[in-house]
């Protein structure tokens, strides 16, 4: 990452950092919420991005730290942050280990479908069955502390853990992706039999990745079962593992930095068209505008809104810049 990109996050953490001295209860409920599917899209985005393994079963992992946050916590008492986050962690990432082994031996659309259908088994598991507590969901009736320096019950001290953990999460991913094991991933994303032609044994390293993504899910469903203190269902469903895609490609696929932006951005997108005050009734139709304003993204961003300072600078200085890593003259 070079200086000038290295800026731009720092002030983006300040930013957020600062943003409870100047925002009301909802803004902070609702920024730390986005903050949180931040984390969820870059655990995404070290699949998709970073190796080109495109998983539509994100959202089990998510449900499975969640899930594991709210059945490991007593009903009556206050458990410790210091062992629940890692369990749950650890439980989203065996459950990763035992799909990736499986479905990484399928390729393209298969595999595509593969973790599709892991999602699923893992929803029905919790929506028909009562150790999740059915379609009604259940309920965190204590949330985790670290002894009185740490309690999660107060809005502030919640959002300032969450954005502790996204800029841990991205740390982490930043130093992963530098690494030789990051740049073995990044040749798996490019060409992966010519990584094989070289010796490399590409199943072990996807399978790290695979592990590590979900791990990260896992995290952010465990962030999310504390703030809201309820999970159903709905939370491992595969249009959640629709959307977190939505928002990586929304963003920029390949960059870190783009994950986060997508996150926000689609959140904003849907507040923004559900807002009654700006569209009046047809903001019961929010769907249609969000639909509508990520196609046109997809065609006039085509590396997505992390690559728009360059697409601007391609445009001022006459070069076409039609695709990922294509920039030519404009016809005169």
């Amino acid at each position: 990452m070079n200086r000038a990109k290295f800026l731009v996050v720092a002030l983006a953490f300040a930013a957020l950092a600062l943003f409870p001295l100047v925002a009301e209860p909802y803004g902070i409920d609702r920024v730390t919420k986005i903050i949180i599917f931040s984390i969820f899209a870059l655990s995404l985005e070290l699949l998709v991005g970073s190796t080109g393994l495109v998983c539509f079963g994100q959202a089990a992992f998510l449900g499975v730290g969640a899930y594991a946050a709210v059945l490991l916590s007593p009903k009556f008492g206050v458990v410790s942050l210091l062992w629940l986050m890692p369990v749950c962690v650890l439980a989203a990432a065996a459950y990763a280990l035992f799909v990736g082994a499986l479905s990484l031996r399928t390729r393209g659309v298969y595999f595509i479908m593969v973790t599709l259908a892991f999602s699923q088994m893992a929803f029905y598991v919790v929506h028909d069955t009562s150790l999740g507590g059915g379609t009604d969901g259940i309920y965190l009736t204590s949330k985790p502390a670290l002894g009185t320096l740490l309690d999660l019950e107060q809005p502030l001290t919640m959002y300032a853990f969450t954005l502790a953990c996204l800029l841990g999460v991205f740390g982490f991913l930043a130093l992963i992706l530098r690494s030789r094991f990051g740049r073995a991933l990044a040749g798996i994303r490019v060409n992966e039999q010519r990584m094989r032609a070289t010796g490399f044994s590409t199943y072990p390293y996807k399978l790290t990745a695979f592990v590590l993504s979900g791990g990260i899910a896992g995290l952010a469903g465990f962030l999310f079962a504390v703030k809201d203190g309820f999970v159903n269902p709905e939370l491992m469903s595969w249009h959640i593992s629709g959307e977190v895609l939505i928002m990586i490609i929304l963003g920029g696929l390949g960059h870190l930095r783009g994950a986060m932006l997508g996150a926000f951005s689609f959140a904003l997108l849907q507040e923004f068209f559900k807002s009654e005050a700006v569209f009046g009734d047809f903001a019961k139709h929010w769907h249609l505008g969000l639909g509508l304003s990520i196609i046109a993204s997809v065609a006039l961003l085509p590396r997505g809104l992390v690559g728009v300072p360059q697409q601007l600078v391609a445009r001022l200085i006459g070069r076409r810049y039609d695709a990922p890593g294509a920039a030519t003259e404009a016809p005169k």
